[in-house]
């Protein structure tokens, strides 16, 4: 079975599939659901024959605890456009569960970030509904199908609706996770199901987006995909949370045919090699591994080449006598100040580039909300009285009253603008360099990559380097800033190094 496993799958016990009732939901998919127009060129119309992937994805979902239970309380199923999503949630999903799963007063919702994206599913359910026998049972209307018999209800809801307070689901289907602001609908769909048990399922169907959301953070989905590979992976015991994952890997050749059929399940059958042919002569790269690939992208200007940074991971302990740079990049409002170190290499080594502390405003905090200057002190005072720290580099905007102290305590403070365009295009350069020819490693920080992540290159008469995206978004390159400065120092020639005299100003 070519198409199966998934890049990423949760693991699942036989007995717990043979119990659920994925047999069944797959039956009454091929009983009752239909292509539409928008499926298969010229099979519009015709009746769903469910693929040998998409039963074995239908039985994974529906498995069942010995309690007779559903096994997954929340599962994220991602996989790129044009792989029979819509036709999926609406049939197996939304219907069956609407119809035939038994349940007294269900209710089914199809959700999404904005209502016209939440009424694709939908709208693909009431098709099937009027175009079948099920229209015999049911009644419907423009946003809802009622069952009268079960007294249960099928609904199109998304962020911009009416409050979604004193819900009770049974079945959440929410499409295209990755496209959601924040995190707001998904945990308030999650938190109205606890009233259902076992008997309520939260089910995203998505593809890959932008890392990090509106705030900065992590996105949702991204949050999502992150730990589903945790448990996938074993590393995170959660019985109650299911992924199935198509994707490309990272470093993968988005031209190359094969890479297109690894992270299609439905490729040259749902959707055709021509398709793709064309796709990938038309889109721009980072969009088409995004739609195409399921990967996942930092931003359109993306500073680092997608899957330079991850293979560079390898954690490891600092040795006693290893020489350290620390690079500063401090906040004046506030948002964010990170401290990154650098070993300096002996010969031979490859410069360890890793996390020491990052202060970085939340979502819940206030606006008032500042980072504390005496911590940050101290953050940088403990770490050189552990470790042989050979330089602090700093860009010293606002921070003054800081250095100076520091440098009156003997601490080895330099100073290193990120404000220099001459500065920060050589060392820009040189991290790049580094990253893509794999002669530097790091310590796989999550917080580092998501910065570097939103990092994008800006180029002018002075050459390129990196900047927000733009002066007024919320996505901090802080950490990424203080690694560039931390690499630079650590890789510069030792005699210029030794030259510097320790100062706030040079």
């Amino acid at each position: 079975m070519d198409s199966w496993p998934p890049t990423y799958l949760t693991p699942v016990d036989q007995e717990s599939i043979d119990r659920g009732d994925g047999k069944y939901a797959i039956e009454f998919t091929e009983a009752f659901g239909s292509i539409g127009k928008d499926g298969v060129a010229g099979r519009a119309g015709q009746a769903l024959k469910l693929r040998p992937w998409q039963q074995e994805l239908i039985k994974m979902v529906y498995a069942k605890d010995p309690d007779d239970g559903l096994k997954f309380r929340t599962a994220l199923i991602g996989m790129p456009r044009k792989n029979g999503k819509s036709a999926l949630s609406s049939a197996a999903f939304g219907l069956f569960s609407l119809i035939a799963e038994g349940i007294e007063g269900g209710e089914v919702y199809s959700v999404a970030a904005e209502k016209e994206q939440a009424r694709i599913v939908f709208g693909e359910a009431k098709r099937m509904v009027e175009q079948s026998e099920l229209s015999e049972l049911c009644t419907l209307y423009r946003d809802a199908i009622f069952v009268p018999s079960t007294n249960s209800v099928y609904r199109v809801v998304s962020a911009e609706a009416y409050s979604k307070e004193g819900l009770n689901p049974s079945r959440v289907i929410m499409d295209e996770l990755h496209a959601h602001k924040d995190r707001t609908l998904f945990d308030v769909f999650q938190l109205a199901m606890g009233n259902r048990g076992k008997l309520g399922q939260l089910i995203s169907i998505t593809t890959a987006g932008q890392k990090t959301d509106m705030t900065g953070q992590d996105s949702i989905c991204y949050n999502q995909f992150q730990y589903g590979k945790r448990v996938a992976s074993g590393e995170v015991d959660d019985p109650a949370f299911f992924m199935a994952w198509w994707a490309a890997q990272d470093e993968a050749d988005h031209r190359d045919p094969d890479v297109w059929r690894t992270a299609n399940p439905g490729f040259d059958d749902l959707v055709s090699a021509d398709d793709f042919e064309s796709a990938v002569r038309r889109t721009p790269e980072p969009e088409f591994r995004t739609k195409r690939l399921n990967q996942w992208v930092s931003s359109m200007n993306a500073w680092l080449p997608n899957g330079t940074w991850q293979p560079l991971a390898e954690q490891r302990e600092l040795l006693p006598d290893e020489e350290i740079i620390v690079g500063f990049d401090g906040s004046f409002n506030g948002d964010c100040t990170s401290l990154v170190g650098c070993t300096i290499p002996k010969e031979g080594e490859k410069p360890y580039l890793f996390m020491i502390q990052t202060w970085e405003k939340q979502p819940e905090d206030t606006d008032d909300w500042r980072v504390n200057t005496q911590d940050v002190e101290d953050a940088i005072i403990q770490f050189c009285s552990r470790h042989t720290v050979k330089e602090i580099a700093c860009d010293p905007y606002r921070w003054q009253r800081s250095m100076d102290a520091m440098l009156e305590m003997g601490l080895p403070v330099i100073e290193f603008p990120s404000t220099s365009p001459s500065r920060m295009v050589s060392a820009c350069q040189k991290f790049y360099t580094s990253v893509t020819e794999q002669t530097m490693i790091h310590d796989g920080d999550a917080l580092l990559e998501r910065h570097l992540s939103n990092a994008v290159i800006k180029t002018d008469r002075l050459g390129p380097r990196i900047v927000k995206e733009h002066r007024g978004s919320p996505r901090k390159i802080d950490a990424a800033v203080a690694a560039v400065i931390a690499f630079d120092r650590a890789t510069v020639g030792r005699v210029e190094s030794e030259q510097l005299v320790p100062q706030f100003f040079i």
